[in-house]
């Protein structure tokens, strides 16, 4: 099975093809990959995109055509004189990815195809958080799913909220999980990663941080968590912990975490905190007290609108922190925390950049809501997944199924 996140074992170079193919295998993914991310669309954009001479751009073209990879369809009229361009679709028995995202209280199955549109999707809740319960429920769906489409779906990925090594859940503390393998979810290639990794991951790619090199990332569920993604890539770390921002000791050292921890900025920021100093309760659905408290503070409550306020300064002071250290063009935010954004945005301001040192401050990394929401962790998933199939080793397994 293959994961995310772990040091990866040297390949072995014995039997690579010779250089005239290679290159000819690169060009190949090279148009792939610009046609999933969305930036070319006819075949004009891929010869002057990549710098193509036509006759190249035929040669590539009628490869993947081939190969069951691109459609082409004769481009709409658009009234200028010359020869009309053709449409890069995917080909509709083409490669496709099994994305699975294992909320807290929720899961989701979804088959997608180049360029990331979804073809079917299913979901389900979960009442018991055993991870026997919940796997079963998840396998069931996505063999479903695996017998619908067949060999065209190439590998399974699923989000997770935990810290993940390959595909091991090494610990996700509010779902009580501790070494639960996913890989018996499916008799495919395996990919794992953590919810907010794979939200950051796609608002780079798909979403709000498309247009920055260097994003930083964050989510508030239960619990916060994020990840920097550079050029595309996000920075997982040597063992898959990279991004748990929700444990850096930001918080009352008093105060223990789920983690095992003491002091985590996870107590600081999430429905718990809400709860706790709204109406000094203790919560264990962290995000329906965030709703509940946002509501209340929206409605006038007082102890709810303090609450807010405090929880939002503390989310602000932390992004302060994070910008020093990493250095992000800029931050997004998703969950919990685009509310808290929305709510008290003064208070997060002042906090944000009182936390930065002075260089930051003369150019400030913007903070964007996020623009794929809850489907984040669930896309990013399903990129993952294309980095996996749009590689030599995928597309010759494609052409040889």
């Amino acid at each position: 099975m293959v994961g995310m996140g772990c040091h990866n074992p040297p390949v072995d170079t014995s039997a690579r093809p010779g250089r005239a193919t290679a290159l000819r295998m690169e060009g190949r993914l090279h148009v792939l990959r610009e046609l999933h991310a969305g930036r070319i669309a006819t075949r004009a954009e891929l010869t002057t995109r990549l710098g193509l001479s036509r006759a190249s751009a035929l040669e590539i073209t009628a490869r993947l055509r081939e190969a069951a990879l691109v459609h082409e369809e004769a481009a709409p009229p658009d009234g200028r004189r010359g020869r009309p361009t053709t449409l890069l679709l995917p080909h509709p028995e083409g490669p496709l990815v099994c994305a699975v995202d294992i909320a807290h209280e929720t899961w989701a199955v979804a088959v997608v195809e180049l360029g990331g549109a979804v073809l079917a999707r299913t979901t389900g809740h979960i009442s018991s958080r055993e991870a026997d319960s919940v796997l079963n429920a998840v396998r069931h769906a996505v063999s479903g799913q695996l017998d619908e489409w067949g060999q065209r779906v190439r590998v399974l990925s699923v989000s997770v909220p935990g810290t993940v090594c390959g595909t091991r859940v090494v610990q996700a503390s509010n779902l009580r999980w501790r070494d639960v393998d996913l890989s018996v979810l499916a008799d495919l290639p395996v990919l794992a990663g953590n919810d907010a990794t794979l939200s950051g991951l796609a608002e780079s790619r798909r979403g709000a941080a498309v247009d920055a090199d260097v994003a930083l990332h964050l989510k508030i569920d239960v619990g916060l968590g994020g990840i920097l993604v550079v050029n595309g890539a996000p920075m997982t770390g040597a063992t898959g912990g990279g991004g748990e921002f929700g444990h850096l000791p930001f918080g009352d050292p008093r105060r223990r975490c789920l983690c095992g921890a003491h002091g985590c900025w996870d107590t600081e920021v999430d429905g718990r905190a809400l709860a706790r100093l709204a109406w000094q309760e203790d919560s264990a659905e962290p995000r329906a007290a965030a709703q509940r408290v946002l509501a209340a503070a929206r409605s006038g409550d007082p102890a709810a609108a303090r609450a807010v306020d405090s929880v939002a300064r503390a989310f602000g002071r932390g992004v302060g922190g994070l910008v020093n250290a990493l250095d992000p063009r800029l931050i997004t935010v998703s969950g919990v925390a685009t509310d808290l954004l929305a709510a008290a945005p003064e208070s997060f301001d002042t906090a944000y950049r009182a936390g930065l040192i002075a260089f930051q401050r003369t150019s400030v990394p913007p903070v964007r809501a996020s623009a794929l929401g809850e489907d984040g962790s669930i896309i990013g998933a399903a990129e993952t997944g294309f980095d996996h199939v749009l590689t030599e080793s995928g597309i010759t397994a494609w052409r040889a199924r």
